[in-house]
């Protein structure tokens, strides 16, 4: 399969005038191949549109080898999506197919998933059954891609269609992520139940499930209220010798904030701590959202002091839910503390959270400080300084 681009058909010299010129205006000398994929990965970020987002990958020679390059390749996937510019996105898959030291399983894999991550599961496919084509062998390795495609397209009947007929047509012997897989399938498409089959026919041929299994079968059952399912999932896990670790204790305490039930997860922290077992920042993060949810917000409070004591370092979303919900609660001085903290590591909360602390600061008379954390984001943020300005202008004087 080859695939033609008239861009590639530049000189090497104008090519690196383009690339220069588009990336960094202001360089009169060439990228090094790193400083591309950043300022590519910068410029993506807040580009629009469609055609200058397609220039921009040309211009970087974007190669999913690299981690900055793949997220690069996903954040203009998603960019392109969301202009319902398909054709620019098969565009950019096959101009990048057409290099031949692209065509490699991994690299295929890797864009089948990105036809999967902006809904294009019938292109996923066409690339699968096409890989001997471009000279690669077809592996279980590209086809459990192909599966996570489908799911994070949210098309699961194409899901199960595939694990159905291409194990047997390809002469493909499923392995443990292909299950793992397939369940992770089932849980989010509220089919818990089908986890059962699927574990049969893995004890039928010897796929021995591990802790990654069964959390992702227990996280199904509880999303669901199947609490009795869920409990047998943890007897399971001692007939396979598989110990619970503080990723279950994770998914429980994660699906029972998400059902309103974060008094229910505070005792299965209680319980593992009662064991000798350490929590990481994932279960604070779960168990804080879940309170916050709820409007226990001191709970909520307490629970992130302790994570701090345990020098468990939240993740931006931590400060992010706490920030927005002290703000719901009308906790601006707790609110404006947190921030302070997420501003000096670069995070920021998104501008509805922001106008919610800057305006509620207002509301209580702190004018100074709503200035003083419009100045620290316009500092840090210089791209929507002209749309903090007007707000800033906004406050009360």
């Amino acid at each position: 399969m080859a695939f033609r681009s008239g861009f590639r058909s530049l000189s090497l010299h104008r090519r690196r005038l383009f690339s220069t010129s588009i990336l960094s205006p202001d360089s009169k000398t060439p990228l090094s191949g790193i400083e591309k994929s950043r300022a590519a990965l910068s410029l993506l970020r807040f580009e629009k549109n469609p055609e200058r987002i397609l220039d921009i990958c040309r211009a970087a020679a974007l190669t999913p080898e690299l981690k900055l390059d793949r997220i690069a390749y996903s954040v203009a996937i998603s960019k392109l999506k969301e202009s319902n510019y398909y054709e620019g996105i098969r565009g950019l898959i096959r101009d990048s197919l057409d290099q031949p030291h692209f065509t490699t399983e991994r690299i295929v894999s890797h864009f089948i998933v990105l036809y999967g991550q902006c809904g294009l599961v019938d292109d996923a496919i066409k690339l699968f059954d096409e890989m001997p084509a471009l000279g690669i062998k077809h592996s279980v390795k590209a086809l459990n891609k192909l599966l996570f495609a489908c799911i994070l397209a949210g098309d699961y009947g194409s899901m199960k269609r595939i694990f159905s007929e291409f194990p047997r047509k390809y002469g493909l012997d499923p392995d443990l992520e292909t299950y793992n897989t397939l369940l992770k399938g089932f849980s989010e498409s509220g089919s818990a139940n089908s986890s059962h089959s699927i574990l049969a026919e893995m004890d039928r041929k010897g796929v021995k499930p591990n802790a990654t299994t069964l959390s992702i079968v227990i996280s199904g059952f509880y999303k669901e209220e199947k609490f009795g399912d869920a409990e047998k999932m943890m007897g399971l896990m001692k007939k396979h010798g598989v110990k619970p670790g503080i990723g279950v204790y994770n998914v429980k305490m994660q699906s029972l904030c998400k059902l309103g039930k974060s008094a229910e997860a505070k005792a299965l922290l209680d319980d593992l701590l009662a064991r000798g077992m350490k929590p990481n920042r994932v279960t604070f993060g779960h168990l804080i959202y879940g309170f916050c949810r709820e409007g226990n917000l001191d709970v909520a409070k307490a629970l992130f002091e302790e994570m701090n004591g345990r020098k468990l370092k939240p993740e931006a979303g931590c400060y992010f839910t706490l920030v927005y919900y002290l703000c719901q609660g009308r906790d601006f001085d707790t609110a404006l503390e947190v921030c302070k903290k997420c501003l000096a590591k670069s995070w920021i909360p998104n501008i509805t959270t922001m106008k919610l602390l800057v305006n509620g600061l207002t509301s209580i008379g702190k004018v100074d400080e709503a200035k003083e954390i419009i100045g620290v984001v316009k500092e840090k943020f210089s791209r929507n300084s002209e749309k903090w300005s007007e707000i800033e202008e906004g406050l009360s004087k």
